[in-house]
């Protein structure tokens, strides 16, 4: 499957410090989605122990505010 993600959407993740590894095929690194609020919220399984500039903790769960994992999970739902 060929995985496409919109310049906008790359340009709203300017901070990422990955490289946009998740876009890599076969190569990705994701993090889980564990579950999805109101179509808005990703709860996600932290992949990574260093700190990502869209993750945030909420007690013992992780959020994401990645524009390009919302937008990996709203097209693909992956």
């Amino acid at each position: 499957m060929d995985i496409n993600v919109s310049d906008r959407i790359r340009k709203a993740a300017a901070c990422c410090k990955k490289g946009f590894s998740c876009l890599q095929k076969g190569e990705g690194k994701l993090c889980a989605v564990e579950d999805c609020v109101n179509d808005s919220v990703l709860f996600v399984k932290s992949q990574y122990n260093a700190s990502c500039p869209y993750q945030q903790s909420f007690g013992n769960e992780f959020i994401c505010n990645c524009p390009v994992r919302k937008e990996l999970y709203d097209k693909y739902r992956i």
